[in-house]
């Protein structure tokens, strides 16, 4: 199914995130997750400071959702949110990955944390990769593709931070990134451009998370 052109209802896309949302809990433990019946899950992954938090709340509209920080590596755990009205769905801030200020034990054990999540959920339905567009993919960037290659788990490249790039240049950036993925068995072909700051591909966005609810 080529969910690029699958038809959603427009109005339920916006009821969906308009309504409120609330922060669930945040998870250190696979095994504290939540039972998978009837819920689908959509996870963000990404490095420190690609803009996973501010992302969310730009998705739902409440800039106090998701806790930003400046310092890189804020998120330690997973993070679950969810409509207040129930809707069938969980959204998962995972711990960024790469940089990040803590001792390297601490950050084996949020990559262990990620691994996990991403081998043993089958109610993921999706995990968007969140590429900073003015750095493109990078080293670890592709080491997470490779997992989520490895583990059959469907995922879809959106770059944030498009509003920094010069006029025209996220055009060069969105090609580039879809030429690099286009050969992993797992990856969805479409690259998402995105900026939190100014609201830019959020609807496109939404619209993407729509889908996956209404096929779920």
């Amino acid at each position: 199914m080529d969910e690029t052109r699958t038809a959603i209802d427009p109005e339920a896309t916006r009821l969906l995130f308009a309504r409120p949302w609330t922060f669930v809990r945040g998870m250190a433990n696979t095994d504290d997750l939540p039972p998978i019946a009837g819920t689908i899950e959509v996870a963000f992954a990404g490095r420190s400071n690609v803009g996973k938090s501010s992302l969310i709340n730009a998705l739902t509209g409440q800039q106090g959702l998701a806790r930003t920080s400046n310092t890189p590596g804020r998120t330690q755990e997973l993070n679950l949110f969810r409509p207040e009205v129930e809707a069938g769905i969980l959204l998962v801030d995972m711990p960024g990955y790469g940089y990040a200020e803590a001792p390297k034990e601490k950050v084996d054990v949020w990559n262990a944390l990620i691994r996990n999540y991403l081998r043993g959920r089958p109610n993921l339905r999706r995990v968007y990769v969140l590429i900073d567009a003015r750095h493109g993919l990078k080293k670890n960037d592709e080491e997470v593709l490779t997992l989520l290659d490895k583990a059959a788990v469907s995922y879809q490249v959106v770059l944030t931070k498009a509003d920094k790039l010069k006029p025209g240049g996220i055009d060069k950036v969105i090609a580039d990134t879809a030429e690099r993925i286009r050969k992993r068995p797992a990856a969805f072909p479409e690259v998402l451009a995105t900026s939190s700051e100014k609201g830019a591909g959020i609807d496109d966005l939404k619209a993407a998370i729509s889908r996956l609810l209404a096929g779920a």
